[in-house]
């Protein structure tokens, strides 16, 4: 019970930490290209990640898990941020939401595929009411999409839904700061290249917001939140702590809302409490 519950702890932390993310992103695109803005977010954390190993001495993965590694990378290291960082440049922060809804039940689904999870069919009750009404909720208060966008989100959803329950798996034999941190430094030479060649002419004349919001994803989105979440993930339950990411998208309309001046109903709140039970359901029968 106690492992539970501190898994579900580490989770919601990095599930807070995770919120902070598409509006970072969508303000960090209005001045660096998104080929760049994701090559260079992962090579500032895989510094940053390769330093913790070499103070920490871990050592390397075995050869077995170089597969999973690689599809953690593919999925959570350049996938996700890509992908999303391209649709934002033709949907709005708030409507992203729209498709984070999606994301804890793709979790789930992912955990069962690929880490052999069987919650109960209540759970798949709750997970489905939760993300219809993120969904439904975000998809009025979200703006007009477009194809490319909506598409582009689509797809980040499923490459990160794989890339968290492979990692979550992982972690449990490696740790979580440490499959993260692995998996940036795997992908650090691909990243490198790609920051080379999308090089800007110039980063001067960057605004304030933007140099902030390329650091909060490069630190926090990148690695630091990956910390609790494979934390989470590991001890709680890839499919019932999967489903905290159903207040992702109310924490990040929050931040929208705040950082960038999107407007947000006051039916949120109501939205909120139905999730929170949804979450609550999920983890007694996950």
């Amino acid at each position: 019970m106690q492992v539970s519950f501190t898994g579900w702890g580490s989770g919601l932390m990095g599930v807070m930490i995770f919120s902070g993310s598409l509006p970072a992103t969508r303000v960090a695109v209005t001045q660096l290209d998104p080929l760049f803005l994701t090559s260079l977010r992962a090579l500032i954390a895989a510094v940053l990640a390769c330093a913790l190993l070499v103070i920490f001495r871990q050592k390397r993965p075995h050869r077995g898990d170089c597969l999973a590694l690689i599809i953690v990378a593919l999925g959570v290291v350049v996938g996700f941020p890509l992908l999303t960082a391209l649709a934002l440049e033709h949907i709005t922060a708030a409507r992203s939401t729209v498709f984070i809804g999606l994301l804890p039940l793709a979790t789930a689904l992912f955990g069962v595929l690929r880490g052999g999870e069987r919650p109960r069919r209540a759970f798949w009750v709750f997970s489905i009411l939760g993300s219809a009404a993120v969904v439904c909720f975000a998809w009025l208060q979200g703006g007009a999409g477009t194809w490319r966008g909506d598409g582009l989100m689509l797809l980040a959803i499923t490459l990160c839904g794989l890339g968290y329950a492979e990692g979550a798996q992982l972690s449990r034999r490696l740790g979580g700061w440490q499959v993260i941190s692995w998996a940036l430094l795997l992908s650090a030479p691909l990243m490198l290249a790609a920051t080379v060649v999308f090089w800007p002419g110039t980063l001067q004349g960057l605004s304030a917001p933007v140099w902030l919001s390329l650091g909060y994803v490069s630190l926090f989105s990148m690695l630091i939140g990956f910390v609790f979440w494979y934390r989470g993930l590991a001890l709680g339950g890839t499919a019932g702590v999967g489903q905290l990411q159903l207040l992702q998208p109310f924490m990040g309309m929050g931040l929208a809302a705040l950082l960038l001046g999107e407007a947000v109903a006051p039916v949120m709140v109501g939205a909120m409490i139905f999730l929170v039970a949804c979450v609550a359901g999920a983890k007694r029968f996950g």
